[in-house]
């Protein structure tokens, strides 16, 4: 003969909890403002429906499939508190809006259980959320007040006074997975209206006329001329016009650099544009650089340069 004391022979199984309510969003809810179910992703339950719970030994946390039979729509939520009236939940605004749901709409409640989430990625519905210095810290912090996360919800966010929308994207393992206690990595999308900036454009805007740049000099050039060895032989790439016997000439290579001149920048440029611009700018206080410029070539063109007829000076006076 067996003993069965002590061991039971019928333990106890959990059996799904599936019950009807009608939603009503948070404001409906009697009494002060509750702020914190509107910015989380939990839901409030009547108190029967813990007495229901508890007898039907659910897991926890208590995670539950909320069902729109109408519109054909579901998401998924915690709970936050059983105090609200019989027959009656209250969802926040955001997950009405999910489930194009309606005040006094009809919805049914199930029981379910959900992997641990490891991978989730959000959409920011505008590009407001770029402005945010940190937004994995901000996303973190918020979602603190959700239990569980469904793939195409459209959650909302508060941070700074402003509420930002979050579409969800992507969630891994599954489509609906628990939050709560878990290393999940978060990666974000481009923004809904994001558009990408055009940089062709900007980079036309930056070409620089090479013309209006670089100025051929006139008059005299300081060290124009061409080197010659000392043992005689003739410079690479160097070439002696026989025709006209002059000297050697310089090869493209060792042109000599044009002159830049340098002039006032512009301060009144667009943002975003870099352009050097060098050309002289005349001065109402003094006078005209660019001018003087043209005066100083004129004269160098029309007296012929000399070399070495500038007069010498001794450092030290004779006794004469």
């Amino acid at each position: 003969m067996f003993n069965f004391n002590g061991f039971n022979m019928f333990p106890e199984f959990a059996r799904p909890f599936s019950n009807t309510y009608k939603c009503y969003s948070v404001s409906m809810l009697p009494g002060n403002e509750r702020q914190d179910v509107e910015n989380g992703g939990k839901i409030i339950m009547p108190p029967s429906a813990l007495d229901q719970l508890t007898r039907l030994n659910v897991e926890y946390p208590m995670l539950f499939k909320i069902t729109n039979r109408r519109q054909n729509r579901i998401t998924h939520a915690g709970v936050l508190e059983f105090v609200a009236d019989e027959g009656k939940i209250y969802l926040p605004y955001w997950m009405m809006r999910n489930l194009l749901l309606e005040e006094g709409d009809i919805v049914q409640i199930e029981s379910v259980s959900m992997p641990v989430a490891t991978f989730s990625k959000f959409q920011p519905q505008s590009v407001d959320f770029l402005d945010i210095t940190n937004p994995k810290a901000v996303l973190e912090n918020c979602l603190r007040n959700f239990a569980c996360l469904t793939t195409g919800d459209l959650v909302a966010i508060r941070y700074n006074n402003k509420i930002y929308e979050l579409c969800v994207l992507e969630t891994k393992p599954a489509n609906a997975v628990t939050i709560i206690e878990c290393d999940m990595n978060v990666e974000f999308a481009a923004p809904l209206d994001y558009v990408e900036p055009n940089h062709k454009a900007k980079e036309e805007e930056m070409q620089v006329d090479q013309e209006e740049d670089f100025h051929e000099p006139t008059g005299f050039v300081a060290f124009k001329g061409s080197g010659m060895r000392l043992d005689g032989k003739k410079k690479k790439n160097d070439s002696i016009s026989s025709d006209s016997g002059a000297g050697p000439s310089t090869s493209s290579g060792s042109a000599p650099k044009v002159a830049r001149p340098r002039g006032i920048p512009d301060y009144d440029h667009p943002y975003g544009l870099i352009k050097f611009d060098r050309s002289i700018r005349p001065i109402s206080d003094g006078p005209d650089p660019k001018k003087e410029a043209e005066k100083t070539a004129a004269a160098n063109a029309s007296s012929p340069f000399e070399k070495f007829a500038g007069q010498g000076f001794q450092l030290k006076k004779s006794k004469k």
